[in-house]
């Protein structure tokens, strides 16, 4: 079993990579446990694990006191008794005395075996936590496998299984046994009973990755997707932006005849883009986002700097705010502003209904000060003369 042993902690460190410290650390503790429960021993305890001769001893410790200080036999050693032993001893010190049983071999076996099970799986846990870690916020192909009413479960590379809760998974896809899907990496977790790694089919990152696979200039950083606003399985806005002046980003999401855009489209199912650019302008920006609506003005609100009134043509209010207020919405989530949409009339009316409120009010200011200022009548005619005179 020494042999044995020795070669199994040969074989973890070199291909498990586990520290063949960390192995026999565990190891002495676990044959201290199992001496003691086996022994219902009471006593101070060490257990020792010999890595190069696979030799396993256990020692009792005990503490060298006075003799009139002797409280606990098992634990202390009156210093007579160490005297007699080595003269050298002095009360504080400790005395170790080897009480491996003849039968120890048996349970330290056991107790070894336990152990480098134990660590096996300890760092074939994290193994995989450390592999999908590096994976997270990024694509990656599983298959599925199987669903209940909490996840749908789908198979990644090198038999791992991840979860993919009911907010992740599209609403427009239907997903059937070994369906092979992309998947976003966003979430893995190290728990008590191993790692657990979640999935996305709607998160937002999802589309970035799949225009970084389909578009080099996105993959290497020259057009940068600033934001993206997503209703998964129906619509997606996108905010593109360059340095190179004289490159479109929008166009080079596009590509030849929508290829490029086209394939996002159809990996998501049909999912519709809007791409549109990205300029430090907020007012042309926010414009931009409303694509495909027409914008006349963009006006910010004095009171609260995020929040904006966007002014269209009439018969462009209900592209502006799109079915259901999804464009106006996606609009909003794209920018970050609070977004409020009327048609140029509207806004007409509005504006000469402040107008008149103002007038009104601007007359009712004038009549009070012209009241103020009305001469005030003397009280009689002899006031008046002394007023005269002096």
């Amino acid at each position: 079993m020494s042999k044995e042993l020795v070669q199994a902690l040969d074989a973890l460190e070199q291909e498990r990579g586990i520290d063949r410290e960390v192995v026999v650390e565990a190891l002495e503790n676990a044959l201290k446990a199992a001496y003691k429960k086996q022994y219902n021993a009471a006593q101070n305890v060490e257990a020792t694990f010999d890595d190069k001769k696979g030799q396993m001893t256990i020692k009792q410790v005990k503490l060298v006191v006075l003799d009139d200080d002797l409280v606990d036999p098992d634990t202390e050693i009156p210093l007579t008794e160490a005297l007699e032993i080595n003269k050298a001893y002095e009360p504080g010190d400790e005395i170790r005395f080897d009480v491996t049983p003849k039968d120890f071999g048996r349970m330290a076996a056991q107790a070894a075996k336990q152990v480098i099970v134990q660590k096996m799986r300890e760092a074939t846990r994290q193994a995989i936590y450390d592999k999908y870690q590096d994976y997270q916020d990024e694509i990656i192909t599983g298959e599925v496998e199987r669903q209940d009413s909490r996840f749908l479960y789908v198979m990644l590379p090198g038999k791992q299984e991840a979860v993919m809760t009911q907010g992740d998974q599209m609403p427009n896809e239907t997903y059937r046994m070994r369906d092979r899907i992309k998947v976003l990496v966003n979430k893995v977790d190290n728990s008590l009973k191993g790692p657990q790694i979640f999935v996305s089919r709607t998160a937002p990152d999802l589309v970035k990755r799949l225009f970084e696979q389909e578009v080099p200039e996105v993959y290497d950083g020259t057009v940068e997707i600033v934001s993206i606003a997503r209703e998964a399985g129906d619509r997606s806005k996108i905010a593109v932006y360059t340095h190179d002046a004289d490159l479109d980003p929008v166009g080079a999401l596009v590509g030849q005849r929508g290829a490029r855009v086209q394939a996002v489209v159809t990996e998501l199912g049909g999912e519709h883009m809007d791409i549109v650019e990205w300029v430090e302008d907020e007012a042309q920006y926010i414009a931009n986002a409303l694509n495909p609506a027409e914008v006349t003005d963009v006006i910010f609100d004095a009171n609260n700097e995020q929040s904006v009134t966007v002014i269209v043509p009439d018969d462009q209010l209900s592209l502006a705010i799109g079915k259901k207020g999804q464009n106006a919405r996606l609009a909003a989530r794209l920018t970050g502003f609070k977004i409020d949409i009327k048609a140029e009339s509207e806004a007409r009316d509005l504006a000469v209904e402040k107008a008149e409120a103002n007038e009104a009010a601007d007359g009712g200011d004038q009549a009070v000060v012209e009241e103020t200022q009305a001469p005030v009548e003397p009280a009689d005619d002899n006031q008046a003369a002394t007023d005269q005179e002096d």
